[in-house]
């Protein structure tokens, strides 16, 4: 696995190592001695998740605060999506920027975001299933969010407002000056 640092401390992008063959591919999407090796700290997941999407379902921005953020390894099954994460770390020198990546079943790309950042993705194909471990159990009570259109954070979802499919929650959440803090 080739582990790549972005412009957002702590966030990395993974790329597997893939087998093809007559048969197929093979690649080991997951090994937690080489993951904490890569990313140079030891993280633990606990729960795993996945969602089924459509063309223009926008999921996010969300994050989880205090004693309940949460470090997530995201990945796409099948399709591609644009994924993004926004630095919430208070301390941090990006604290406000976002980085965004295009991860697909073609590229087989791994996304490392680790805590104190919210994240979100957008479907870019007519489908996608997208899978994530997180290192923390959900708890609603600490669940935060950024507006996915605020100006301060300017971030180009590859798909025109007028095609894109929201939750009425995720409508109406904060923008990242008016937001929960997450410590």
């Amino acid at each position: 696995m080739n582990f790549i640092e972005t412009n957002l401390k702590g966030c990395f992008i993974i790329e597997p190592k893939v087998f093809h063959d007559e048969r197929g591919y093979f690649m080991e999407s997951f090994n937690q001695q080489v993951f904490n090796k890569g990313i140079g700290q030891e993280v633990t997941f606990v729960q795993d998740n996945q969602s089924y999407s459509s063309r223009g379902v926008l999921r996010g921005l969300h994050y989880q605060c205090r004693e309940h953020a949460q470090a997530k390894l995201v990945r796409v099954l099948e399709g591609e999506v644009l994924d993004v994460a926004v630095d919430l770390r208070p301390d941090s020198e990006t604290y406000g920027q976002s980085y965004s990546i295009l991860l697909s079943e073609e590229n087989k790309k791994l996304f490392y975001i680790p805590r104190g950042f919210a994240h979100g993705f957008i479907v870019l194909s007519e489908k996608a299933t997208f899978f994530y471990k997180c290192d923390n159990f959900y708890n609603k009570e600490s669940e935060g969010g950024l507006i996915y259109n605020d100006p301060s954070l300017a971030i180009d979802w590859g798909i025109p407002e007028n095609e894109l499919i929201i939750s009425e929650k995720d409508k109406v959440l904060p923008t990242i000056e008016n937001a929960r803090k997450v410590w």
